[in-house]
């Protein structure tokens, strides 16, 4: 036996019945629900609009379609955790422009060593938000699904609805996108 797939399967079955219990007006099982996936939903939208304002906005209308309609999830085609993720990437797809700018509201790093090297690691990470923003949105949902979300290739898939082969692609062509704006900026900017 597996306690990877037993462990899984638990898990599975106790949000089955939190959404059970969601369905007949169970406050503390939305709590459940909503303080175990709140996060990492809005981690991704943040990273997908690059807007803190954008990311509430997706994590209110996710919780509320939710309870609305908890039915609308099925557990045979994949985890709770990659239907809220689709979800998000519905409403964050409808949120996004044409072109993403990057907003003064991303939250800045927890770093309270030397200022210079504080300094230095900011200007990096908000050269790299840069990059990651400026990536179009089938590349930036799997990188922030797959790299900073950690979800698996096939979770990924479920997620954006297209296959795992699709995903391993789409991740490979972000990376290499990633690491030559990455590069040209280095050259700008030194």
């Amino acid at each position: 036996m597996n306690p990877e797939a037993n462990s899984s399967e638990s898990g599975r079955a106790e949000e089955l019945k939190l959404l059970k219990r969601l369905q007949a007006g169970d406050e503390r099982a939305f709590d459940t629900l909503y303080s175990r996936h709140m996060p990492p939903v809005y981690r991704y939208a943040l990273r997908m609009t690059g807007s803190e304002s954008y990311a509430d906005d997706v994590v209110q209308e996710l919780f509320l379609a939710l309870i609305r309609n908890a039915r609308g999830y099925d557990p045979e085609r994949g985890e709770l955790r990659s239907y809220l993720y689709g979800l998000a990437r519905r409403l964050t797809l409808k949120r996004l422009p044409v072109e993403i700018s990057v907003n003064e509201d991303t939250p800045e790093p927890a770093v309270e060593d030397d200022p210079f090297e504080r300094l230095d690691l900011e200007q990096r990470l908000e050269l790299v938000r840069t990059a990651v923003e400026s990536l179009p949105a089938s590349y930036r949902e799997v990188v922030a699904l797959c790299d900073l979300e950690e979800l698996s290739y096939a979770d990924a898939a479920v997620t954006i609805g297209c296959a795992v082969g699709t995903v391993r692609s789409r991740l490979h062509r972000a990376r290499a996108m990633l690491l030559g704006r990455m590069e040209r900026w280095k050259c700008r900017t030194a």
